[in-house]
């Protein structure tokens, strides 16, 4: 009996899944099918209560299993580009979804609570969020041009799109008659969500954001580069645009080198301003531009378009680190990357070097941000004991700004570019005992540090230990002589032989800076 009970629901849930592929295939709904919905929802054909189903990522649409069909044929989906009829007048219609509004919405008519009767009832606009009652539901609302809300000056209309296409296949290019083009605080944003990072929560985000705003505004970095994604800021207007970056501080990095090469095209006016959701492990970046030390979704994600809106723009420097093999008669080119964060090289670059290679064997498993740390803790520890990086004063040289550096017995440096490091830990300042100035991202300096082991380390981060500073400069210059290390670049490890590693600026990144969070350090700085 049990088999035949596994046997039948496995294939239920293969049929499940051959009707959702086959009908998404050719719908226009973003349609997504759940076991169980998290709160109580009603058919939009057949009006029955379900449990289960499936529900348009873009319009908030539910249907139960049966009724799929014939909600996809009844009810469209909101557009993103609408027709030629709506783009010369510049206006659209509500588009009305009957059901399922959101928890404690009000109406707009009458201000009385929405959808507190057990069955499916009132209306919710797709585009403005705006509740209405059945009863206050008037043929005027039907008809009444939507103004998008709240968000309206983060969204892109529909009608905006199908006026600049019908320009470019006219090769007229004064976009700035176009409303909203012409409006004078719109500042559209485009979602770059990186489904990988830490914790999974992409999936959710992009599903959320693709409600509020227009969907053509929200991408999958796992189906689309930022590249790509980011040619739609050519078609907005210049110096507007914003950024939502949902990822680590990997995915950050991934998305200013695409900024990078607009530049390199010739496209810097259409450059973004750049904000992050914190996704990863780490998060030492948006730690520094105060969006915080990690997400996982205790903040709601209109708060976060509104913290999107009010945010400063503010420079961040970034940073060529050129690796020159030795040997080879030159030969071989050198590796070059960029730097946002730090550069290090012993035992953090070994617990990063560690982690990166188990997760490349078992990736299912690194889930969660919290398992990340543990495992991290863990090669921590594992080095404490074994300590692999020791002498390293014996095996490195160190230049700052062309003057050598005598250094002390270490077993790790690290070149710092903004203030946070592994995790949350203000390295520079340390315990703060000491007069030392905070470390910025924008004034083209380099903090340069060292450490003792990892046991070091973990007494840095908890505030029991000051790291070994070893100066500031612009140019940091680094010869290993012999053995091979551990290294990293923003959280990208190698072990490296005998070489020669040179750090230089290159040059700025626009990003945004979130004031409305304070962490316990930037508190009692900003009291002294």
């Amino acid at each position: 009996l049990p088999v035949l009970i596994t046997a039948w629901c496995s294939l239920q849930r293969s049929r499940r899944q051959l009707l959702m592929r086959d009908i998404s295939r050719k719908s226009r709904h973003d349609w997504r099918y759940t076991d169980l919905f998290g709160q109580p929802s009603y058919c939009c054909v057949c009006a029955q209560h379900i449990l289960r189903g499936a529900f348009c990522g873009c319009c908030g649409l539910r249907a139960g299993e049966r009724c799929l069909r014939k909600a996809e044929q009844r009810f469209p989906c909101k557009e993103i580009a609408c027709g030629a009829a709506a783009a010369p007048r510049g206006s659209l219609p509500h588009h009305w979804v009957r059901g399922n509004v959101p928890l404690c919405s009000l109406c707009a008519v009458c201000g009385q609570q929405c959808g507190s009767q057990p069955k499916l009832c009132d209306y919710r606009c797709a585009w403005c969020q705006c509740t209405v009652h059945d009863e206050c539901m008037e043929d005027s609302l039907r008809t009444e041009e939507c103004t998008f809300g709240e968000f309206k000056d983060l969204i892109i209309p529909p009608y905006y799109l199908s006026t600049i296409n019908q320009m470019r296949k006219e090769k007229r290019t004064n976009y700035e008659k176009v409303v909203p083009y012409c409006r004078k605080h719109w500042m559209p944003v485009i979602i770059l969500a990186n489904t990988r990072s830490g914790n999974n929560m992409g999936e959710t985000l992009l599903g959320e954001f693709k409600m509020l705003l227009n969907p053509v505004q929200v991408f999958d970095l796992s189906k689309i580069t930022p590249a790509k994604a980011l040619q739609l800021c050519t078609l907005l207007p210049c110096n507007s645009v914003r950024v939502l970056v949902c990822g680590g501080d990997g995915t950050v990095g991934w998305v200013l080198d695409a900024i990078d090469e607009m530049k390199i095209k010739g496209q810097e006016r259409y450059i973004p301003q750049v904000a992050i959701l914190p996704l990863g492990t780490g998060n030492d970046l948006s730690n520094t531009l105060g969006w915080g030390a990690g997400y996982a979704g205790e903040v709601p994600v209109e708060q976060i378009l509104r913290n999107v809106m009010e945010a400063d723009g503010v420079r961040l420097d970034r940073w060529k680190v050129q690796v020159t093999n030795k040997g080879y008669y030159n030969l071989r080119k050198p590796k070059v990357f960029t730097m946002n964060n730090y550069f290090s090289i012993g035992p953090d670059a070994l617990m990063a070097l560690n982690f990166h290679a188990h997760r490349e064997k078992t990736p299912s498993l690194f889930s969660s941000r919290i398992i990340n740390k543990a495992v991290y803790f863990f090669y921590g520890t594992k080095d404490c004991l074994v300590q692999e990086c020791k002498d390293l004063n014996k095996k490195v040289e160190l230049e700052l700004d062309g003057e050598r550096i005598e250094l002390p017995n270490l077993e790790g440096i690290i070149v710092l570019n903004i203030g946070y490091w592994g995790g949350g830990c203000r390295l520079w300042e340390g315990m703060g005992d000491e007069p030392y100035p905070l470390a910025r991202h924008d004034d083209g300096l380099l903090e340069v540090v060292g450490v003792h082991g990892s046991f070091h380390c973990a007494q840095i981060q908890v505030k029991l230990a000051n790291p070994v500073r070893l100066g500031q400069a612009h140019t940091v210059r680094l010869i290993l002589k012999s053995s091979k290390m551990p290294m990293q670049v923003d959280g990208e490890p190698w072990a490296q032989g005998p070489c020669t590693v040179t750090i230089t600026h290159k040059t700025h990144a626009l990003m945004l800076y979130h004031s409305g969070e304070q962490t316990d350090d930037d508190a009692s700085s900003l009291s002294e």
